[in-house]
């Protein structure tokens, strides 16, 4: 089983896509994770690697076939900018923006370090996740071993995250689409209030990565942010087994459930 089968020009979501707060409608992480797919493979993505990818979630994203599309609107020898466009018939559902640049062995003398990881997936441990109501769906379909924090424990966590399946049909994933399915969990996991009294809406996903993961565990040290106008933001830095790789931000609109 994977997150999406392919189906001639389009993608049927499986329900491992399948948030937690809609039955009828997906986690932005697999959607996230499509969108990227269509980057890596738009024009001639050899020796080319994505610096930032910045998605604007336009709607909810439906159980429903999806079509993915991008293309360059920014050529350029060094760095190109490339635009994609997920779809539900013919609305528009999310778009993404990507810098790719041009990969090329660099000496930098002693200005690279890595920082050394969080606690690695073999110390963290399951914890339970909030009740969906749903038997299957994105929380399933995805490993966690926490090392801080809980998803019932309101307040900054610290989470190594892995998929069981692949994004599509058998393709093994690419190490961006291990990152961009994961990422958007950042406010997931280190909510600041009650879900059952609160709701958090995000309206985009902007994800920075200075080397992709050379592991299939990505983490996630995450906290949420708010301020007293209903704003917040998830920040959150990306890790790998090796060592930092990137940082990821969210944009919240915070409200009092009824």
């Amino acid at each position: 089983m994977s997150f999406f089968t392919a189906r001639g020009d389009g993608f049927e979501p499986s329900e491992l896509t399948r948030g937690p707060w809609d039955p009828d409608a997906q986690h932005a992480g697999p959607p996230a994770a499509l969108l990227g797919r269509a980057v890596e493979r738009c024009g001639d993505p050899a020796g080319r690697q994505v610096g930032r990818i910045t998605f604007e979630i336009l709607r909810p994203v439906p159980l429903a076939p999806l079509t993915a599309a991008a293309r360059i609107v920014r050529p350029g020898r060094s760095v190109e900018l490339v635009e994609a466009e997920l779809a539900s018939g013919d609305e528009p559902i999310m778009r993404a923006t990507a810098w790719r640049l041009v990969t090329q062995p660099t000496d930098l003398g002693d200005a690279t370090h890595a920082d050394a990881p969080p606690h690695g997936p073999a110390d963290g441990e399951e914890r339970d996740f909030f009740p969906t109501g749903q038997a299957v769906g994105y929380h399933t379909a995805m490993e966690y071993r926490f090392v801080e924090g809980s998803f019932l424990e309101p307040g900054p966590a610290v989470v190594w995250m892995r998929m069981r399946h692949p994004l599509v049909d058998d393709e093994p994933p690419s190490p961006l689409q291990r990152v961009l399915i994961a990422a958007d969990s950042g406010n997931g996991v280190s909510a600041a209030l009650d879900y059952h009294r609160y709701v958090f809406i995000n309206t985009d996903l902007s994800v920075h990565l200075h080397r992709l993961p050379a592991t299939e565990w990505v983490c996630l040290e995450a906290v949420t942010r708010l301020d007293e106008a209903g704003v917040g933001m998830s920040d959150t830095l990306l890790w790998d087994e090796g060592g930092r790789i990137g940082r990821a931000a969210q944009t919240l609109l915070v409200r009092r459930r009824p």
